[in-house]
């Protein structure tokens, strides 16, 4: 997979593209923060919703998912294949890294932590790899060999195959 870039080239991209004043580095990171805690957020409050059994937390999760929609949408505006829910995911992984380190560095595992935000800030660099444009997903695409397609043997991969948590 020599298309690939690997994370020291995209973070040296990414610092380029800062120091150029270009784009407004500042304020998109600003905002990718906010949809990592309006991620956070929603899953808030589905658990709220079902420890409580109150359905108003699932209105309240509604209306955050929306206003999430519209902010990520701001940041990606190209939908190539999967895009959209990799850099949502991308960016709830990073988030739940940082609390991970942050709850291990409270309880004096302070290498373990170190370890963990390090993981959080090369998920979070791929983030910016989609969303900068400096990862190109045809050339992973072409490294990457198709497997073949099967069909489904069980309820269960009928259903992960008609499940498409993309579909927003």
């Amino acid at each position: 997979m020599k298309n690939i870039i690997s994370m020291e080239k995209l973070l040296e991209k990414v610092k380029k593209i800062k120091e150029s004043g270009s784009f407004d580095l500042s304020m998109e990171e600003d905002l990718s923060i906010a949809i990592m805690n309006l991620v956070s957020l929603e899953e808030h409050f589905y658990f709220t919703a079902e420890k409580t059994g109150k359905n108003e937390y699932f209105d309240l999760l509604a209306e955050v998912r929306e206003i999430r929609k519209k902010l990520l949408a701001k940041m990606i505006d190209q939908h190539e294949g999967e895009t959209w829910c990799i850099s949502k995911h991308l960016l709830a992984a990073t988030m739940r890294l940082i609390e991970v380190g942050t709850k291990l560095k409270s309880t004096g595992k302070n290498d373990e932590a170190e370890k963990t935000w390090k993981e959080a800030y090369r998920i979070y660099a791929l983030f910016w790899g989609l969303r900068l444009k400096l990862i190109n997903i045809s050339d992973i695409k072409k490294s990457v060999p198709k497997l073949q397609e099967e069909k489904p043997k069980t309820k269960e991969e009928v259903i992960n195959k008609l499940l498409d948590c993309c579909n927003e």
